[in-house]
């Protein structure tokens, strides 16, 4: 079974404030789980969600120079 983490675990994963977890829950941009009123997310959710908004660097293109 994968790990669960709380808000400030979470947090400190997306190098980020326990307020943007939270935010995003709130959004329901991140799935979670709610164990009575403690918000759980998966560590695989995470890092999903971490891998999701990934941006690969361009690619540096060279165009030749006209003189």
């Amino acid at each position: 079974m994968d790990r669960m983490l709380t808000v400030v675990e979470a947090a400190e994963r997306f190098g980020t404030s326990p307020r943007f977890v939270r935010r995003l829950i709130t959004e329901r941009r991140i799935a979670f789980s709610k164990i009575g009123r403690h918000v759980r997310m998966s560590a695989s959710d995470v890092d999903a969600f971490i891998r999701a908004g990934r941006v690969e660097p361009w690619a540096r293109q060279v165009i030749p120079r006209s003189d």
